[in-house]
């Protein structure tokens, strides 16, 4: 096209817009484009700058440029990329042609990534890498001054931005990257403290400031507050966002760190987990430099050359009279056993299951004359109990159990016995069987390194001597003592919790019954079994401990010489018992950790549940003949809340479990 075609198709353009482009001097133009169409618009910015445009076949509508005073060529296209950025449209400068695309898809035609070339309007990639702060969390902070249409990654590997946006913009974040990827400037800060102790200091300023001192829910990091005492070097360390925190917390340190011209050399340390008896003597051991093992009876109170150490177990604190040095010290002693210790849940398995068999068979028979004499002529007598004898002199006779059979012919007076029986035989048959099947369970909870027992049976009373009182000149009273023992089972422990999880387990377990029906005149016989033991286990594992496993027989035979030997016929002049035993018993212990709340709370609500399930089955059912019925019954644990000042702020209202009333 040659020129005088181009002032022709100029002049028209310019006469079909009611003139919104008018020539003026030195190249500019004055833009007035009212409801103009955008696609015409672009051709006439062509025209003006210079440039070639690609313009996308979805980019339609009107525009409205109006410029009050003339404009270069350069200014006009400026103008025109921010007129289509107000429509939802982008321009793309590539390889010399300026794509005119909808912006949602404009990141995906830059490559312009990490040059400063472009105009404000334009969609240009650039790559911020952060020397301090993180890239992750600075999206947050990024990602709401860029337009919903372009693009904000994180690069983790390489803590980098980046970012698809409009050059004007990207301009203004990465003025904002530069302020806050500084240095930190909230490093910790030490506060020497000259005269009293940096511990005790740390926990007075963190009460005067609990909003500072608990945790930040709201995620504000300038809500940060960290202190805390170093007793080796007395000093304080602060680590605060807020300057004005910091400052407070410095003139709250002067203040207190004040000489008040008094010794001073008193202290009161309320103790929060410890037993401010038992570590009074620790501490009273480290000062003296005793090394025997503190206990009760040589606690004493006295003074050694470095101070003197005091318990009061009403408050459970600790008094301590001493210098400044040797009580920082003594303090963070303090703080390093004054700590929550973890509790132990043992369980112990006691399984024993016994089957005894036994079996007895056996004839005798005797003869007895019915006229002169009356006299027994023979026959054979077996056994010490519900023996042919015994059975036929005695005026009530009581067969043994089993099967009894025998042939009785009237009665006979034998001098010097009376009245018998004529029971010329007797045939026995008897075969047992019995099994036992016991599982005891016994449970205990104690401390780390406390020793705990649990007694569950009988307190049974033992003769222990006899003597006769004389009351008088020829009466005597007999006088027994008795001491009383417990019979049933016994549990003792003592746990220690291992750094690696396994527990070290100090265990007396013992079994002891009653043996009934066994005379004695000396007392009661007592069955024991008990194992003394020490161990080493991993938590929540199951470790046997150890057993019995036994298995015995038992043959007695008694037959008549010769007679007992013959086959078949034998049997009429024998009597034979057999018993057999077994007894298997095992002992195992299962050991938990629990270290907090959540741990016990758990086996308590198991524990509960199964005592619950146990009352419910053995509640009893409904009898129109015998109206008792039901039984109490455990209510279900319930939560309830408690009052504010019973918890730590942070806590307060959170819902409890508790055993309901």
């Amino acid at each position: 096209m040659n020129t005088w075609h181009k002032s022709i198709w100029l002049a028209a353009l310019l006469l079909a817009f009611s003139l919104p482009v008018s020539a003026a001097q030195d190249d500019k133009v004055s833009l007035n484009f009212v409801n103009a169409d955008i696609q015409e618009v672009i051709k006439a910015i062509s025209q003006i700058s210079k440039k070639n445009f690609l313009v996308d076949p979805r980019v339609k509508g009107s525009i409205n440029i109006v410029s009050a005073t003339p404009v270069n060529s350069e200014l006009a296209y400026d103008i025109l990329l921010s007129a289509l950025r107000l429509q939802g449209y982008a321009a793309v400068d590539a390889d010399g042609v300026t794509k005119i695309i909808p912006e949602a898809d404009a990141k995906l035609y830059v490559d312009a990534v990490g040059k400063s070339s472009g105009k404000g309007d334009q969609i240009v990639t650039k790559v911020f890498t952060l020397k301090n702060e993180s890239a992750t969390q600075m999206v947050n902070v990024i990602r709401p001054m860029v337009a919903p249409n372009n693009l904000v990654v994180a690069h983790a590997s390489a803590n980098a931005l980046v970012v698809t946006d409009y050059k004007s913009n990207l301009r203004r974040i990465e003025q904002v990257i530069k302020a806050i990827d500084i240095p930190s400037a909230d490093a910790p800060i030490l506060i020497p403290v000259k005269n009293g102790s940096a511990l005790d200091m740390a926990n007075t300023i963190n009460k005067l400031m609990p909003e500072a001192s608990q945790p930040s829910t709201s995620g504000d990091g300038n809500q940060r507050f960290v202190l805390m005492g170093d007793t080796r070097s007395n000093t304080l360390l602060l680590r605060a966002d807020n300057p004005g925190r910091i400052a407070r917390v410095r003139e709250l340190v002067a203040k207190l760190d004040s000489d008040s011209g008094t010794p001073g050399n008193i202290h009161v340390v309320t103790l929060k987990n410890g037993d401010a008896t038992k570590l009074a003597q620790t501490l009273r051991a480290v000062m003296s430099g005793d090394t025997t093992t503190p206990s009760a009876t040589n606690a004493s109170t006295a003074p050694t050359s470095n101070g003197i150490v005091q318990a009061d177990a009403a408050s459970n604190s600790i008094i301590i009279t001493a210098s400044e040095p040797i009580y920082n010290n003594l303090r963070s002693v303090i703080e390093r056993l004054d700590v929550r210790r973890p509790q132990v849940f043992v369980e112990a398995l006691i399984v024993e299951v016994t089957a005894d068999k036994a079996a007895e068979f056996g004839v005798q028979w005797q003869t007895l004359t019915n006229n002169a004499g009356n006299r027994i002529v023979g026959g054979t007598n077996f056994g010490s109990t519900s023996n042919i004898i015994n059975l036929a002199t005695s005026p009530n006779p009581t067969l043994g159990t089993g099967l009894n059979i025998g042939v009785v012919n009237g009665s006979s007076n034998v001098p010097g016995v009376g009245e018998v029986l004529n029971l010329g035989m007797l045939a026995r048959a008897l075969e047992t069987d019995s099994n036992a099947n016991i599982l005891s369970s016994p449970n205990l909870l104690t401390l780390d390194n406390e020793e705990a027992k649990i007694v569950v049976g009988q307190n049974v009373p033992f003769v222990t001597g006899s003597y006769a009182q004389s009351a008088g000149a020829t009466t005597a009273t007999p006088f027994q003592t008795i001491e009383r023992k417990d019979v049933g089972l016994t549990l003792k422990i003592k746990p220690q919790i291992l750094e690696g999880g396994s527990v070290r387990l100090q265990i007396y377990q013992e079994v002891s019954s009653v043996v009934t029906g066994v005379a004695n005149t000396a007392g009661v016989t007592t069955n024991k079994r008990s194992i003394e033991s020490n161990i080493l286990v991993d938590k929540e594992q199951i470790v046997v401990l150890g057993g019995l496993i036994q298995d015995s027989i038992n043959d007695v035979k008694n037959q008549v010489p010769l007679l007992g030997d013959i086959p078949i016929l034998g049997r009429l002049f024998s009597y034979e018992s057999r018993q057999r035993s077994k007894t298997n018993l095992m002992v195992f212990i299962r050991p938990y950790v629990m270290r907090d709340q959540e741990s016990y709370e758990a086996m308590t609500k198991k524990r509960y549940g199964q005592m619950s399930d146990a009352q419910k089955g053995a509640a009893l059912t409904y009898n129109f003949m015998l109206p008792v019925e039901g039984g109490p019954q455990l209510e279900e644990l319930k939560p309830s809340l408690k009052m504010d000042g019973d918890m730590p702020p942070n806590q307060a209202a959170i819902p409890q479990p508790e055993l309901a009333k």
